[in-house]
């Protein structure tokens, strides 16, 4: 079992509803496991993927990988671009799930940020996989240009990294064994892309001495310190967050470049923030506020076997369903539990659970299941970097497509508005506009939904600070004119704005919105005004804007669950 999660219930004996290690065998194999196979292999390379290329990787018949394909793509952790796949932002679903059931998406954002300002230097979380460390939490100081750390999903040889020796405290005697398989066959640590492999193998008896004794110098002081051993150039200090009965689940880990700071430097600066961030790390996790919720009512499953026929996979659909439902509640779920969390039956739901929990993707605490930090391997770590403009450039090329006309999307930037992606169609009217182009908030619309989100107060005062001027003789530019406009755009969820920006210039906005329901973006066609009325434009044009704006909310809901939304 993988190791590293906190513990939010006492370890109970399984009951009758809980599937034994006994009942594993043939039940634990089959669509969903293959499925989980190409995921896998799409993560670890860096390029985008064929379909021949993974018949070539899993050794699975063209027909096969194709369904697997169809269904991973209708769920939408897959996405196609032309000839090629691509991982789509909702597969983070799976990496959620493990990070809400473990308490740890809860805990960690707060005292992370406020670590990273106080030490004005890049701050992790880490907890064991297996014999590994795994990332699951990250800040950076703000304005860094190149901030140094890795990204959450990332697997750290745990021999090579200060997180490493505090949390092999919790190791067993199955877990050295592992670790001793793991560097015999991978001896230059070709199999961690996040570090540099290694220009020569150590001697496997010298590097278990050496950790050994750096585990137990862990242990005894409370820290560990790594310099340059992760990487030339690099220093770490880690420190570990326990659990009530001592034991080390999580790490967090300041990472410097040793032009900054030395090892005894940087442990001199940081080693009392950590610790006092550990701790309160730990209160988050095991206090009182850490009690749980039911899961929501809403099924995680829907069939599409009628949709699709027989393109769609229902074990691997209904396998990733009951994975993603473990995480509607810290401390993860019972049996009878993730059955209705997920909208299946007991008895499928427990077979799901069986191959999830042999494959190392779901661990078992007492009656309850969680997912472990293994989901995190499924494409985390390259999802975790996308921004609003990455996530929302597939959803533009398809408007744009779909409408026959140029499709921009911007965010609000003092009185202006900065566009952050664009798809341009190929028209003798094209406004010549590409990301990082400003324009003046009052005369377009996709500034109009996004001032018009402002609560009322702010919203005047920014009118009152745009000093609106006449950019062509449709321009609005009285305060009252414009507040009207607002009003009108809030209320009705959209704003179009017509040859005030530029003479024959019209344009249609509707905003986007995060998981609170702030505009934090808004998406627009421009056209030609042409010779049709602007309510031509809004009918025919509008419903596939709040489409669009519809499929990138849904996108940035997983994306960025836990975190506000980047836009840059």
């Amino acid at each position: 079992m993988a190791r590293g999660v906190p513990r939010t219930a006492p370890e109970t004996s399984a009951s009758a509803e809980d599937p034994s290690p006994e009942d594993s065998g043939a039940e634990t194999t089959g669509p969903l496991e293959r499925g989980l196979a190409v995921l896998r292999i799409m993560a670890a390379t860096p390029h985008p993927t064929r379909p021949g290329d993974l018949v070539r990787a899993t050794g699975l018949a063209r027909s096969a990988v194709d369904r697997i394909v169809a269904t991973l793509t209708h769920l939408g952790h897959l996405r196609a671009e032309g000839r090629e796949l691509v991982l789509a932002p909702r597969l983070m679903e799976c990496g959620n799930a493990y990070l809400h059931a473990s308490g740890l998406s809860r805990a960690l954002r707060p005292s992370l940020e406020r670590l990273t300002r106080t030490l004005g230097e890049s701050v992790s979380a880490i907890v064991l996989d297996g014999c590994d460390a795994r990332i699951v939490g990250k800040a950076v100081p703000p304005g860094r240009v190149i901030p140094l750390g890795f990204r959450v999903g990332d697997l750290l040889p745990a021999e090579r990294c200060a997180a490493g020796a505090v949390l092999a405290a919790a190791w067993q005697p199955g877990t050295y064994d592992a670790w001793r398989a793991r560097r015999a066959a991978d001896p230059l640590d070709a199999g961690f892309p996040a570090v540099p492999t290694r220009r020569a193998a150590p001697l496997p008896e010298r590097t278990e001495a050496e950790f050994a004794a750096w585990t137990a110098a862990a242990e005894a002081e409370g820290w560990a310190l790594d310099d340059q051993l992760v990487a030339p150039g690099l220093v770490a200090l880690a420190v570990p967050v326990r659990a009530p009965d001592g034991r080390p689940v999580c790490a967090i880990s300041v990472l410097a470049h040793t032009s900054r700071h030395g090892g005894d430097e940087l442990r001199e600066h940081a080693l009392t923030a950590l610790t006092e961030a550990a701790r309160d790390i730990a209160d988050e996790l095991y206090g009182a506020s850490a009690a749980t919720a039911p899961p929501p009512a809403a099924p995680a499953y829907t069939d599409a076997k009628a949709e699709l026929g027989p393109s769609f996979l229902q074990a691997l659909a209904r396998g990733l369903a009951v994975l993603t439902a473990l995480g509607r509640r810290p401390g993860g779920l019972t049996l009878a539990e993730a059955a209705g969390a997920a909208g299946l039956s007991y008895p499928s739901t427990r077979r799901h659970l069986l191959t999830l929990r042999q494959l190392g993707y779901v661990e078992q605490r007492g009656r309850r299941f969680l997912p472990s930090p293994r989901v995190l391997e499924l494409g985390y770590a390259r999802l975790s970097t996308l921004t609003l403009a990455d996530i929302a450039r597939h959803p533009l090329d398809e408007l744009a497509g779909r409408v026959g006309e140029s499709a921009s999307l911007a965010v609000l930037d003092g009185a202006e508005v900065r566009y952050l992606a664009r798809a341009a169609t190929e028209q003798i009217t094209s406004a010549r506009i590409t990301p990082g182009t400003r324009l003046p908030a009052y005369a377009t619309s996709m500034g109009r939904v996004l001032l018009a989100d402002l609560p009322g107060a702010d919203r005047l005062e920014r009118i009152r600070a745009l000093r609106p001027r006449a950019l062509t003789p449709h321009t609005l530019t009285s305060p009252d004119a414009l507040a009207a406009a607002l009003d009108r755009a809030a209320r009705e969820g959209h704003a179009l704005v017509d040859q005030e920006l530029e003479a024959g210039l019209r344009s249609l906005a509707v905003p986007v919105r995060d998981r609170s329901g702030r505009a934090v973006a808004a998406v627009n066609v421009a056209l030609h005004a042409g010779p049709e009325p602007p309510a031509h434009t809004r009918d025919t044009v509008l419903p596939a804007l709040r489409a669009c704006a519809a499929r990138i909310e849904a996108d940035l809901a997983v994306a960025f669950a836990d975190a506000p939304v980047r836009t840059d």
